[in-house]
């Protein structure tokens, strides 16, 4: 980024959503007392422009990850000057919605760096009122233009629910709230037959998010007017590329 870009903020009924955010964030909104980054830490910030549109932003991610397949890892935005630059004001270009899992980290596996990404991560990667609204809060507080449900290779907890289902049986403590959320997927993997079901209810379970996400009622316009792209994706262990689903954004 060559400075601090001003998020363009969108209208919202009775003021009020701006306002939540705000508490939500904090660090988000300049504040008085608080001095402007220095021309010194603006000009040792790592030159990259911030993507605007779904595919600038979609695009910048995979090339992020094809580094990581590569070896050939760039780490952008993650040095000190970017850290003041970045200190006042955050205008992330993606959200990425993905597991809990210790191997899943998104801002490697796309290196990216500070302030490049709103990142959410839940027991594989279920939704509830509090996960969504976050999901909600780039694209409708800054006009965040991408969002990516990345499920994964292996996961343990969908793994988990599959197998609690399949014999009928409870998870222990909250758990089984994970569970619950991944039914829908489980009915649906049952009814197709897949000859690895695990895998199948973890893509499934995806692509059924990010389709809810794309419906959304507060999401879907921007998705109409080109300004927001949803996108359903899959994270390889072995390999480390990530298997786009659903959702790319055309140039």
């Amino acid at each position: 980024m060559t400075g601090v870009r001003q998020p363009q903020r969108r209208a919202f009924l009775a003021g009020g959503l701006v306002t939540t955010a705000a508490l939500m964030t904090g660090c988000s909104s300049k504040t008085d007392s608080t001095p402007a980054a220095t021309p010194a830490a603006a000009a040792s910030a790592t030159p990259t422009t911030r993507p605007d549109s779904p595919w600038t932003a979609f695009a910048r991610l995979m090339d992020g990850n094809e580094r990581w397949v590569d070896g050939t890892l760039q780490h952008p935005d993650r040095d000190p000057g970017r850290r003041e630059l970045v200190s006042q004001e955050q205008d992330p270009y993606g959200v990425i919605l993905s597991c809990i899992d210790s191997r899943v980290p998104p801002e490697l596996l796309f290196d990216t760096g500070l302030g490049d990404l709103f990142v959410l991560r839940t027991g594989g990667q279920v939704v509830g009122p509090v996960v969504t609204g976050s999901v909600e809060y780039g694209p409708l507080t800054s006009g965040t233009p991408l969002i990516v449900v990345l499920g994964h290779q292996r996961c343990g907890a969908i793994k988990a629910a599959y197998q609690a289902m399949s014999d009928g049986k409870s998870l222990p403590g909250n758990l089984q709230a994970i569970s619950d959320a991944l039914r829908p997927a489980y009915k649906e993997t049952v009814k197709s037959k897949h000859p690895d079901p695990v895998d199948a209810m973890i893509r499934i379970h995806v692509k059924q998010t990010s389709a809810d996400l794309r419906s959304n009622k507060d999401l879907a316009p921007l998705v109409a007017k080109g300004d927001l792209a949803v996108v359903s994706a899959y994270y390889s262990l072995d390999t480390g590329k990530v298997e786009v689903l659903t959702g790319a954004p055309s140039a």
